[in-house]
């Protein structure tokens, strides 16, 4: 098994469940009262884990583990959340910090090139060819 087939995650191994905290622990006190974060972390925003590491997963608290360990396929802000039934805000905060140990890498979005017309005009044929 080499080095790129660690990081994949079979179907099954991202569908077990990850331990999770009580439903009576509010939102606030998972983000330490903290409801923004210096990234820019839109719904469709993705993020992925550039290189896995088991060793900082196992100190994460459970709900950053869980984001973490989903991040390994790269996926949405909008994904995570549903995928963990954590409110949006929470999901941007704990991906923002983990974004800030350099433990995801937060992928640019179409906003991040609104200034670039080469990259809005692609984005406009990529909608034309859609079908209807």
């Amino acid at each position: 098994m080499g080095v790129a087939d660690k990081d994949v995650i079979s179907v099954s191994e991202k569908d077990t469940p990850l331990p999770r905290r009580s439903r009576r622990i509010r939102a606030y006190a998972l983000t330490g009262g903290r409801t923004s974060t210096r990234h820019q972390l839109l719904v469709e925003t993705l993020v992925s884990v550039p290189r896995y590491d088991p060793a900082l997963s196992g100190t994460l608290m459970p709900e950053s583990r869980s984001l973490y360990e989903r991040a390994r396929a790269r996926c949405s802000i909008a994904e995570l959340s549903v995928g963990l039934d954590l409110p949006l805000g929470v999901v941007r905060v704990l991906i923002g910090d983990l974004a800030t140990q350099g433990a995801v890498f937060v992928h640019p979005t179409a906003h991040a090139y609104h200034h670039d017309t080469n990259v809005l005009e692609r984005i406009l044929d990529g909608l034309k060819r859609l079908p209807a």
